[in-house]
């Protein structure tokens, strides 16, 4: 397989699946906020902190107003994890492997593609996101969807799902130490009223609400933290992404269970092991802040280890900006 064709494939699925948790980020931290002043006081400027994209931030506005950073994350054309770049960018790399995805894929890319492109000129979609993050979701879905059911099993498929998959376990990371480390810097909160709405938007904020109650019932953190980091069953925890990312790359390579034949697959399984071995009462002894920067750093070096392994050897300079994107991206926690 070419690896430019590899790469491509690999990259319009990380952009899509950025731009749909963006639209997460975005909403769970809307709804925490929503109608609170003196409680949550001004909540926006972590999520741009959370990103990695402050300094950029920075040089485009003033203040980490609510209007701003909400204009910065969805719509701002010269952000590159905008959910505008983001759906712009899957579309360039589809437009350039046409031959490869089925064309449902590429038509739900478009529809994509301009619904965000329209949603930017209304006003309203910044004064209330809720619609606008709910749409580009179920877009995500559609997309994932159609590719999974219409596109062959092989090793483009996989490029894919190692892309989604890796870019899932970081934004799920993200959204889990935004509302441990800083939308909770109070202990005084712990296990108040408020901080059982703050864990149930995030789990809203993952989809994972339902799954939750459905296992564990009454909403407490340690379990909230158990469930979206290690759970090996539910489609966006941290380890359940690490492990489909690990499988993928494994039928891609054509190693087995236990050995490695490139750095990329070393350093996902050393990740994988550590969550397999690991239990929430050790993450939180040792800090879940802690703990979830030194998973994001892991992380980035999969990433490239993955654009070294089987990118760059024919490297384009539009992948060599993504790959200094992510890289940038994942530095900050």
């Amino acid at each position: 397989m070419l690896s430019r064709v590899a790469s491509s494939v690999y990259w319009l699925s990380r952009y899509v699946e950025r731009a749909e948790n963006v639209a997460r980020f975005i909403d769970v931290n809307y709804n925490l906020t929503l109608g609170e002043t003196d409680t949550l006081g001004n909540q926006w400027a972590p999520l741009i902190f959370t990103t990695g994209d402050q300094a950029t931030f920075e040089e485009r506005y003033e203040s980490f107003t609510r209007k701003n950073v909400l204009k910065f994350l969805l719509f701002d054309e010269k952000n590159p994890n905008s959910i505008l770049s983001c759906a712009a960018l899957a579309r360039e790399n589809a437009r350039t492997i046409r031959e490869i995805i089925p064309s449902v894929v590429w038509e739900q890319l478009n529809q994509f593609y301009f619904m965000v492109r329209s949603s930017a000129g209304l006003e309203t979609t910044q004064d209330q996101p809720q619609e606008f993050c709910e749409r580009v979701r179920l877009a995500s879905h559609m997309l994932v969807g159609a590719t999974d059911s219409t596109m062959s099993h092989g090793e483009s498929w996989h490029f894919a799902r190692v892309g989604r998959m890796i870019e899932r376990a970081d934004k799920t990371s993200r959204i889990v130490d935004v509302q441990y480390y800083i939308l909770l810097p109070d202990a005084n909160d712990v296990g108040s009223a408020l901080d059982v709405v703050r864990w149930s938007a995030l789990l809203q904020s993952a989809s994972a609400l339902a799954m939750y109650r459905r296992q564990y019932g009454k909403i407490l953190p340690d379990h909230v933290a158990d469930f979206l980091v290690l759970d090996s069953r539910f489609p966006r925890s941290m380890h359940f992404c690490l492990a489909k990312a690990q499988q993928s790359l494994r039928s891609i390579t054509g190693s087995t269970a236990g050995t490695f034949l490139n750095l990329t697959e070393q350093r996902i399984g050393l990740l994988c092991s550590n969550m397999d071995y690991t239990s929430v009462d050790n993450i939180i002894e040792q800090g879940l802040h802690q703990y979830i920067d030194g998973f994001q750093k892991q992380l980035n070096l999969v990433g490239e280890a993955i654009q070294n392994d089987f990118f760059i050897s024919k490297q384009s300079p539009q992948t060599q900006v993504q790959a200094r994107q992510t890289a940038s991206q994942t530095q900050s926690s």
